[in-house]
């Protein structure tokens, strides 16, 4: 059996994981689960997977996991050390889904044992491409995308000929507000931009997508798995959510790999490789679709994306800084402190005001990480002003 650790386990995709693990009891031995605050959700799926350890990030509700596996025989602990500790626990497979800058410590703390690392904490890549890939390969670590587009670019470039790759495509469903006008978009409210029109996913992942921040982070972080520069990675807008990515090889070839809208699907992709899975996904059915349509994305009215590709070209800690300040004014938004177009523009500001300092270390991506908060935390009030 091999042995796996999920982090992040109570989140969107943790359940999706903890939901395949539960398929294929017989063949996966849970060493760890950690999630961050929902005891109940903790305590239902250690016992559902006879997990050897339990951990929240949140100490608070620590007593209540306590007392759901008492007598269970589920180790239980709490706090930031405790997720850390866990993420080391030498595993063959790890699910690395803590969102945020909270995942970077836990998930090179997982890359340092050397096993498989299914990748889907963007700022892992994003925030601090350098420390990880260097980490990755001291290690012998293998790093298996889990987003759906780099996961579908994994499987189209499955040989692994990047010098035969002309360039790589991701998609993007434009969200919400694909064809907003301006004025529709700087009306928005929180909820109206949570409404994806395909996925279902947490609330900050929603967000990025109704702005495409997601993509522009997606752009930086295939630039770090697939080893390419920012003017190899296209970006198409296909509201069908149909073909996840393509690959365009230097003999004109172009292999696109499709499936329905199930992130189970790339899960057990990573989970099984480099063999497969069976999965409850439902399947695609292309008739039923009958049309699919691509775009180019409009950058006018989704300048994360030009961001992005800005921070990507500068390097060193510019990633990182854009990551922070799009969570802080993401988090303001949801509390409805400034418009939606707003998000852009605190990043924009940021991204100005500290530029491409140094971040060859974890301790150096961190502080910057930091400091782009505290940077974009102060532009709130100019905002709502």
């Amino acid at each position: 059996m091999r042995t796996v650790t999920v982090l992040g386990s109570t989140g969107s995709i943790g359940c999706s994981t903890v939901d395949l693990l539960q398929q294929a009891r017989d063949q996966f031995r849970v060493r760890a689960l950690v999630g961050g605050k929902n005891a109940a959700r903790l305590a239902e799926q250690a016992l559902n997977l006879k997990a050897e350890l339990a951990v929240l990030a949140d100490e608070s509700a620590l007593d209540e996991l306590r007392g759901l596996l008492a007598g269970s025989g589920v180790k239980v602990a709490g706090g930031r050390q405790a997720v850390i500790e866990a993420a080391a626990v030498p595993v063959d497979w790890t699910m690395a889904a803590i969102t945020g800058a909270a995942g970077l410590e836990p998930t090179l703390a997982a890359v340092r044992n050397g096993g498989s690392i299914a990748l889907a904490n963007k700022e892992a890549l994003v925030c601090a491409g350098d420390v990880m890939l260097r980490a990755v390969a001291d290690a012998g670590a293998t790093l298996l995308p889990v987003d759906s587009e780099h996961n579908a670019v994994f499987q189209a470039m499955a040989d692994r000929q990047t010098d035969e790759v002309e360039k790589i495509i991701l998609t993007a469903s434009g969200g919400p507000f694909r064809k907003a006008t301006l004025e529709e978009m700087r009306a928005a409210t929180p909820a109206q931009a949570l409404k994806h029109p395909t996925w279902s996913m947490g609330a900050k992942i929603s967000i990025d997508s109704a702005t495409m921040f997601n993509k522009g982070l997606e752009v930086i972080e295939a630039a770090r798995i697939f080893g390419l520069t920012e003017d190899r990675i296209g970006v198409l807008v296909h509201p069908q959510s149909v073909v996840h990515g393509m690959v365009q090889y230097t003999d004109g070839s172009l292999i696109a790999q499709m499936g329905s809208a199930d992130m189970r699907i790339p899960i057990a992709h990573t989970l099984a490789w480099p063999r497969r899975m069976g999965t409850t996904s439902s399947r695609l059915d292309l008739a039923a679709f009958g049309t699919l349509e691509f775009t180019t994305p409009d950058e006018v009215r989704f300048p994360a994306l030009r961001l992005a590709r800005q921070a990507l070209r500068a390097g060193r800690a510019a990633p990182a800084i854009l990551s922070a300040a799009n969570e802080i004014a993401v988090e303001a938004f949801l509390r409805e402190q400034i418009a939606f177009l707003d998000i852009a523009r605190v990043v924009e500001e940021v991204m100005d005001a500290l530029g491409a300092p140094p971040a060859d270390t974890l301790e150096s991506v961190l502080h910057w990480d930091a400091e782009a908060r505290r940077a974009a935390t102060s532009r709130i009030p100019a905002c709502v002003a």
